[in-house]
């Protein structure tokens, strides 16, 4: 009797593939269709998920799409993202800097201006990690930080000086949180601010 053929291996998820599902989660809560803590036992798994298998389960009585044939479609990404890097630099003097669109977020983002304008869009990056550590060194200029709901500030281990911060903790809305930045560092001569828009579609 011939032996059975081997299974084919599970297919990987990949950055973008984890990122899609919180996604769908976290509009899930929004319209009422997760309570808090079926969002966060679903987060917590997917945040752990290595397989595409793993991460199916989590929002297929959310999205379920089934085609002619009966197969479940889930829509994950068809590339792996860029793989996110432990550390991501950003030096500049006396110019701007524009971080938007879909982007992997490293673990920790370092910040090394001078009089410098800088814009950090993280509505539709890439989550790498549950925490994303902002380390800023900064001289002069502005920081303004562009945040999804779900996401929330940490700035109780920056230092400033001479400078002007209007950061808001959350979005205000209870959205449950998908994403904590943590500001660290220092700032002199200034401003730093935070605001909240929907990810671009």
């Amino acid at each position: 009797m011939p032996a059975d053929p081997p299974s084919s291996p599970a297919l990987r998820a990949s950055d973008t593939d984890r990122d899609l599902v919180i996604e769908q989660l976290r509009a899930a809560v929004a319209d009422g269709r997760l309570d808090p803590v079926e969002f966060d036992e679903r987060l917590d798994a997917a945040l752990t998920a290595r397989t595409i298998d793993a991460l199916a389960p989590l929002i297929t009585d959310l999205i379920a799409v089934r085609g002619g044939d009966g197969t479940l479609t889930l829509p994950f990404a068809g590339t792996p993202a860029e793989p996110a890097a432990e550390l991501l630099t950003i030096h500049e003097r006396h110019g701007s800097v524009r971080r938007e669109g879909r982007w992997t977020l490293p673990h920790r983002l370092a910040l090394r201006t001078a009089w410098c304008d800088v814009m950090l869009d993280l509505t539709s990056a890439v989550r790498s990690a549950p925490e994303l550590v902002i380390e800023l060194q900064v001289r002069g200029g502005t920081v303004e930080l562009v945040l999804a709901p779900g996401m929330v500030v940490d700035a109780n281990e920056l230092s400033v000086r001479h400078s002007s911060l209007g950061i808001s903790r959350d979005a205000g809305d209870h959205t449950p949180e998908t994403l904590h930045v943590r500001l660290v560092g220092r700032m002199r001569h200034g401003r730093l601010d935070t605001r909240w828009q929907e990810p671009r579609r």
